[in-house]
């Protein structure tokens, strides 16, 4: 009984079911939803198939799968030769899509590897073209110019090129070294001028703030002495008044002692000088207004009127006196302007100028007030 189970109708049946099992595995394509298939059959291209459920002819069929969305490929590191004879290494990555399956899969035969060879000879003759300095700084111009390079010969490959970006941009050693002692140079020479440049400021700075220390100084100097000048003068002018005054007097005090010692003398006629009688006229009537006295009484001694003032001068006194209060109190206040101008810093080079402008008019001024006290 167990021999009659495998019979030849058995058998045949069995081999039809797994055809049939094996001709469905081989009519029914599964495709994700981010991928095309090439479909050939009897190796003729003849269409793409979409994600999804996909039948196809059983047995002389094939397909190709393509990954439609950006790719990331890696450029290896490239060796090359700036255009001043600079050696360098890079490397770079590609972002790519396949932008027409059937493209990709009928005009090139490895869509990775001829993006690939192709970026790496761009690469190579992109830094060839540029010195070493712009390699260095002027990454953005070297990602354009590889992308545009590999624009034209990817698109007949239905491949875009979508972003190049270089990574490393490596000079060699001693190139490195030469660079690094080059930046150290140049440091300590910024250095070395802007420590210079503070010297001198500061050097300016303190041989003006001097300069117009000492001229305030001077200046302040200058006034003292014209002060102490006119007070000077104002005193002799004083004194010669007052001893004009007490010459007089004393002729007249000597003239009144003659006269008394005349007096007591037998004689009766007495030789008085025309110059005492003036005088005793001319202050008797001066300082009591009459030659004789009233009823008995003291005369009073009156004011000095205008000849008598102009003769001692005191109106001349409170004039130049009025005249140095002005002028110290104004000098004074300059002094204290120009004082505050020296500690803020914003007195010019041209203070100096003005200031011996001031000199030259105080000189003046104090030379004329010298001329008239003389006078």
């Amino acid at each position: 009984m167990p021999l009659q189970l495998f019979t030849p109708g058995l058998g045949i049946g069995l081999l039809l079911l797994v055809l049939a099992l094996v001709t469905v595995w081989q009519m029914v394509v599964f495709v994700d939803a981010y991928d095309k298939q090439v479909l050939t059959v009897f190796g003729e291209y003849r269409n793409l198939l979409e994600p999804g459920i996909n039948f196809i002819p059983p047995f002389v069929s094939r397909t190709y799968t393509f990954d439609m969305r950006t790719q990331t490929m890696d450029v290896p590191r490239q060796e090359a030769i700036t255009r001043d004879n600079s050696p360098v290494t890079a490397d770079a990555v590609v972002y790519l899509r396949v932008m027409d399956a059937k493209r990709a899969f009928l005009e090139v035969e490895d869509y990775k590897t001829a993006v690939s060879n192709l970026a790496q000879t761009t690469l190579r003759a992109v830094l060839g073209d540029m010195e070493l300095d712009e390699t260095l700084n002027k990454r953005q111009e070297i990602n354009a110019r590889i992308r545009k390079e590999l624009d034209e010969p990817t698109d007949e490959w239905g491949i875009r090129v979508e972003s190049v970006e270089v990574r490393e941009v490596n000079p060699s050693e001693e190139v490195q070294r030469a660079m690094e002692q080059q930046t150290g140079a140049e440091r300590r020479r910024r250095a070395t001028i802007l420590e210079a440049q503070g010297e001198r400021r500061s050097a300016v700075e303190k041989a003006e703030g001097d300069k117009q220390s000492n001229i305030i100084r001077a200046q302040g100097e200058k006034q003292s002495q014209i002060l102490e000048a006119q007070g000077d003068a104002i005193s002799t002018v004083l004194r010669a008044r007052s001893a004009e005054s007490m010459g007089e007097r004393a002729i007249i005090d000597k003239g009144m002692d003659t006269l008394e010692a005349v007096g007591q003398g037998a004689s009766t006629t007495f030789v008085i000088p025309q110059e005492l009688t003036s005088l005793l006229g001319r202050y008797g009537k001066q300082l009591t207004g009459s030659d004789v006295a009233t009823n008995g009484q003291h005369l009073e001694s009156l004011e000095f009127d205008a000849e008598t003032r102009e003769l001692i001068g005191l109106d001349d006194i409170k004039e130049i006196l009025g005249e140095i209060d002005k002028a110290a109190q104004m000098d004074v206040a300059d002094l204290e302007q120009q004082a505050k101008a020296v500690k803020d810093g914003d007195v010019g080079m041209g203070s100096g100028d003005e200031v011996g402008e001031q000199d030259s008019e105080v000189d003046t001024e104090s030379e004329a007030q010298t001329s008239v006290s003389s006078n």
